[in-house]
């Protein structure tokens, strides 16, 4: 019987064999020292990466969850004040409005009509520079008018952005952070917008110069969340309104009825 031909291997294969047997013996020893070292495991290392502390796996809540720029049926505004004329008369400096999304619609450095004294910088965030090449007061006037027409207005204190901007707004579209029932203090006193904030979205915000754009969102996010039953209250009041202005006429009329009665009598 013929003895089989032993297969010749080809240059290339016979190279790569000789070059896999240290490489094979040193990864053998390799993996023995990963063994024995188990406290410097990749799970081990992981937690003392810095990458890993919790505040950066955080989401900001305020952030917006799409691009989406459109003019929604709820529009957001927060306005930062300078002083002019002897320093403690507010004027508007800057005006934001965002959507229900919190992606920002309209937001500019206004001129005053009055001279500047006092940018305010440390809480309006507004310096000199800024207000160099800003939109003129009344055409700022006439975006956000055009704006927030026939729409839904959440801010913070809005009447004292409404009366920066000489603007009025319905009272049955404003949605009031400030005024909102359920964020009052037990003594049904108003609070600040950086306490609802971080009591209610668990985000802190004015903790230096205030950012409109961020105190719009925080507003925006505040009625989004409440919603539902902020808007039944609305209707609530407005019926009972309805019924209290009923009784009234009705209560109006009889004592009319009355009145003439008597006077046909005498």
């Amino acid at each position: 019987m013929k003895k089989p031909k032993p297969t010749l291997l080809s240059p290339n294969w016979v190279q790569l064999q000789e070059k896999l047997k240290p490489n094979g013996s040193k990864a053998s020893r390799t993996f023995k020292n990963s063994d024995e070292d188990t406290p410097e495991s990749i799970l081990g290392k992981r937690k003392e990466r810095p990458d890993d502390e919790p505040n950066d796996c955080q989401i900001n809540p305020l952030a917006p969850i799409n691009d989406d720029s459109s003019l929604t049926d709820a529009v957001a505004m927060d306005c930062e004040m300078v002083g002019v004329g002897q320093g403690n008369k507010s004027a508007l400096g800057r005006v934001t409005l965002v959507n229900k999304w919190g992606n920002v619609i309209y937001d500019e450095f206004v001129r005053p009509i009055e001279r500047v004294v006092d940018f305010r910088t440390k809480i309006s965030g507004i310096r000199p520079r800024d207000l160099r090449k800003a939109k003129d007061f009344w055409a700022a006037q006439k975006k956000v008018a055009e704006l927030i027409n026939g729409r839904i207005l959440v801010g913070h204190a809005l009447s004292n952005d409404l009366k920066a901007l000489l603007l009025s707004h319905p009272r049955k579209d404003i949605r009031d952070t400030s005024e909102y029932r359920p964020f009052l203090n037990r003594s049904s006193s108003r609070r600040a917008l950086r306490h609802l904030a971080a009591e209610h979205l668990g985000v802190n915000i004015q903790t230096g110069e205030h950012c409109p754009v961020e105190d719009a969102r925080a507003a925006m996010l505040l009625y989004q969340r409440n919603r539902k039953e902020w808007e039944k209250n609305i209707k609530d009041q407005f019926r009972l309104k309805q019924k209290q202005r009923k009784s009234k006429q009705k209560k109006k009329q009889k004592n009319e009825d009355v009145s003439n009665a008597n006077h046909v009598e005498i």
